[in-house]
């Protein structure tokens, strides 16, 4: 069987750039240790955390019908449905973490998360909806492995054993089920009295149920500037744990509020802390690559707090496609509250994608804008 065409995947529609890829080392091994075993079943055999689709398309193209994945992202989700097109490629399925994903496989591959938090739900996960024989194999780069690692999966596993680096990666193969708890550690929720709100949380969301410094500021000048009157169709565009949508939904009962964000632990976060305070009949939650599924002209107002990170790259294009995104979705004399890292300097970017551009809070770190749209 000749090699899979690796060099084929593209990252699209996500960021692509000459340090940025969609595959590495670690999809490969994971692949070659899955192949390894002659009595292989796809409908055995979960993937979870395959960015772009290189393990599941390379167990595809070697014959394994039925395997099912898992990917955070949404851009990953529509990167793999682009890459098994263009490779003529079919027959896997793609789920959420849960019970369908999971229920008698087998074996789980896994590139492993940044999070341990999501490395714990995940091995919960495995540990309770799987066969009782399922075997983990969780693979990632050198650098970005620790040993507290092993000992996550430790607490949902009884045997853990890290194999022999190669190609600057390393697999993690763990097995043997330990007796799960009865309730899933996640989602777990904190209240933060200074804003009257709740945050849930599931492993694999931005700043856990806390508040994260930027979104505190953001919020700060929400609460100053509170128009319970105002309605407004408003979007919390990446909108994490749901922070942001939940609390102006608090304080503008009559506002209609969209939440959205590429990562599916964010989601589902969001969708819990509207349960929790008490707006879920109010605010939408959705799944989507930038607001791709919004209409245009669609925003009085959007609330913005942009990631500065692609994985473990840092990289400004991933705010910019949040900027390109607010430009589209808001109406003619519509309104952007940006915050962010004060040294990126975004001001003039946002002056050019959206119009006149006006510093409203600055601090030792994060700079809050208001950006009408032109």
């Amino acid at each position: 069987m000749p090699d899979f065409s690796y060099d084929r995947l593209r990252r699209s529609p996500d960021v692509e750039a000459e340090n940025l890829f969609a595959y590495d080392a670690t999809d490969r091994m994971l692949v070659e240790h899955a192949l390894a075993s002659s009595e292989l079943v796809g409908t055995e055999v979960a993937v979870i955390g395959d960015e772009y689709g290189a393990i599941t398309l390379a167990l595809t193209d070697a014959g394994l019908e039925g395997v099912r994945v898992h990917q955070d992202s949404a851009t990953g989700r529509i990167a793999l449905a682009r890459n098994a097109e263009s490779l003529g490629l079919a027959g896997f399925t793609s789920h959420e973490l849960d019970r369908s994903l999971l229920e008698g496989a087998r074996l789980v591959l896994l590139q492993l998360p940044k999070a341990l938090s999501e490395l714990e739900e995940i091995a919960d996960a495995v540990a309770r909806w799987a066969a009782p024989d399922v075997v983990l194999v969780a693979g990632g780069r050198v650098k970005h492995m620790t040993i507290t690692q092993n000992e996550v999966l430790g607490r949902s596993f009884s045997e853990v054993q890290a194999q022999r680096a190669e190609r600057k990666s390393r697999l993690i193969v763990a097995s043997g089920v330990r007796p799960v708890p009865d309730e899933p550690p996640y989602p777990q929720r904190a209240t933060h009295a200074e804003f009257a709100l709740t945050l849930a949380s599931h492993g694999g969301a931005f700043a856990a149920s806390r508040i994260d410094i930027g979104t505190r500021v953001l919020l700060e000048v929400l609460a100053d500037s509170v128009d319970a009157d105002a309605t407004q169709r408003v979007i919390d565009l990446g909108c994490g744990t749901g922070a942001l949508a939940a609390f102006y939904a608090l304080n503008h009962p009559d506002a209609r509020i969209t939440a959205t964000d590429r990562s599916a632990a964010a989601v589902a976060s969001a969708r819990e802390t509207m349960i929790a305070n008490g707006v879920a009949d109010r605010v939408t939650v959705t799944h989507d690559d930038a607001g791709a599924d919004l209409p245009d002209a669609s925003a009085d107002l959007i609330l913005l707090n942009p990631p500065f990170h692609l994985g473990a790259s840092i990289h400004t294009r991933a705010a910019t496609r949040l900027f390109e995104a607010a430009a589209r979705l808001l109406r003619p004399g519509g309104e952007l509250l940006t915050v962010y890292n004060s040294s990126l300097e975004y001001k003039a970017e946002l002056s050019r994608l959206i119009g006149r551009t006006e510093q409203v809070r600055r601090t030792a770190k994060f700079t809050v804008t208001r950006s009408f749209k032109r």
